[in-house]
């Protein structure tokens, strides 16, 4: 698999990639009304307000020392890049110790390859069902409508994928799926697909239920399969965290463990994983360390009881390595998957998950999912942002997404990377005119004066002037004074 490797070095870069995706597919993403649905939802947005709050007030509550934090970011950040730097590298070695362990590892290009796989594994094990611990890649590339469509069951074991699953929903946030949905909600639906239990809306009583439907589906399920966290070059160890016992049960229970993964989860060393597991439980939930931590570097050994039989590895480019081939966005590929940036952002908080439409929403998935599927099918995502720095400040691995957000926007508002631009041709013409007026200092007060007298015509029958702007907000008022004006009558020079 090394030619496939090189390529990632190679591959054709970002504004390539829009070009040829603007001659092939141009559609509107109708975020905006998305969005105004989900804004619509007071009970889930109550819900999801409620979850981010406590999340947040945890994660400030898990690093109570500034300096720490400092040192752990400086860690997170150095090691991410570092796996980056050498990916070519480090898969190759990542496959090397694998097979050496004896995990089959696949190399998937894009979601039909992945899929096309894992079914492979299922048909050659005559298996009617694949048990699902937590995984975005999965939802990333449509296993579950994949596998239903010829006729295998995917069971998600996860709770909160479990009960988005019994809803037909997708899941709302990348660490909490279900957060958009209260416990009333939960104990509807759980009446409605198991009504010879009875009835309880008590969280723990629930959570029972949900464990004991899944202790028979582990007993009869001989494919599992689980998403990674990260995956070690240096020993050819899968790390998985979760907190419920469902992922070690989906993969030591079944005979055949399938893993997947995005090939950037790699890292070099074992030793690396202390900070990042630190980093990524605190920034996640505020828990010093999840409840579990699984460590797979092979299936059973002939002198151990329990296992898989068989554990095999999907790594996943599915649009990674054209990411990985533009220095500035590379940085989107260092995430550890938290989902702080989430919990702390004002759009994401407001109007939740599925007001995205996409796997991977809040301003994570505002950057990813337009590289991942082209400016001219998501390039809308950038704009769901109010630019306020929240992400970035709590990002563990530092990824600049405000200014990554910039980035996108120019290409997806000028048109560099899709011909024709999104622009419309009068803004260009204002935006060139704000540029010209603040160039030429007289100019620019005899215009402020000016505005300053129309003052209020421009906040009543001429504010349709700004457009889109007053949708939502006010109409910007100007002084009757200028501040020049003020300062000369103040006596001060007009420099």
């Amino acid at each position: 698999m090394s030619r496939w490797v090189d390529e990632i070095a190679t591959v054709q870069n970002y504004p390539e990639f829009c070009r040829e995706q603007s001659k092939v597919k141009q559609m509107v993403t109708e975020f905006r009304a998305r969005a105004g649905h989900a804004l619509s939802r007071d009970r889930v947005r109550g819900n999801i307000r409620r979850a981010m709050d406590g999340l947040v007030t945890k994660r400030l509550a898990a690093f109570p020392d500034v300096a720490e934090l400092k040192q752990l970011r400086d860690q997170g950040e150095l090691i991410r890049d570092h796996a980056l730097a050498n990916l070519p590298a480090l898969l190759e070695q990542l496959e090397q110790r694998c097979n050496a362990n004896g995990i089959q590892v696949h190399w998937a290009r894009d979601a039909q390859e992945a899929n096309g796989i894992i079914l492979k594994i299922l048909r050659t094990h005559d298996a009617k069902a694949l048990l699902k611990g937590k995984s975005m890649v999965s939802e990333e590339i449509g296993l579950n409508d994949h596998l239903r469509r010829h006729g295998i069951e995917p069971i998600e074991t996860d709770l909160g994928e479990l009960i988005i699953q019994l809803a037909d929903e997708h899941p709302s946030h990348i660490v909490a799926p279900a957060v958009h949905k209260d416990r009333l909600e939960i104990a509807e639906l759980f009446r409605e697909h198991f009504p010879d239990e009875p009835y309880s809306e008590d969280i723990e009583r629930l959570t029972a239920l949900a464990r004991r439907v899944m202790r028979e589906r582990f007993r009869g399920t001989r494919i599992g399969l689980s998403g990674v966290n990260f995956a070690v070059a240096e020993t050819g160890t899968l790390c998985l965290v979760e907190n419920e016992g469902n992922g070690r049960m989906s993969t030591t229970a079944p005979d055949v463990h399938i893993a997947i993964t995005g090939i950037e989860k790699v890292v070099a060393r074992l030793e690396f994983l202390a900070p990042l597991l630190t980093l990524l439980t605190r920034s996640a939930t505020g828990q010093a360390v999840t409840t579990y931590i699984n460590m797979i570097s092979g299936p059973r050994k002939p002198q151990e009881r329990d296992g898989p039989r068989e554990v095999h590895l999907v790594l996943l480019d599915n649009g990674r390595s054209r990411i990985h081939a533009d220095p500035q966005l590379r940085a989107t590929l260092r995430c550890i998957r938290c989902g702080a940036c989430m919990n702390h952002c004002p759009v994401y908080t407001r109007i939740g998950g599925h007001g995205y439409g996409t796997v991977y929403p809040g301003p994570i998935g505002a950057i990813l999912e337009p590289q991942l599927q082209g400016l001219a099918v998501q390039g809308e995502l950038s704009q769901a942002s109010s630019l306020c720095g929240a992400c970035a400040e709590v990002c563990p691995v530092r990824i600049p997404i405000p200014h990554l957000l910039n980035r996108l926007r120019y290409e997806h508002v000028e048109g560099s990377a899709v011909p024709g631009g999104k622009r419309p041709r009068m803004q260009g013409t204002l935006w060139r005119g704000w540029a010209a007026l603040h160039a030429r200092p007289m100019l620019y007060r005899g215009m402020s004066a000016s505005l300053g007298r129309m003052r209020g015509l421009l906040g009543g029958p001429l504010a349709g002037l700004f457009g889109p702007w007053t949708a939502s907000r006010a109409a910007p008022r100007f002084a009757a004074t200028s501040l020049h004006a003020l300062a000369r009558q103040e006596g001060y020079a007009d420099d």
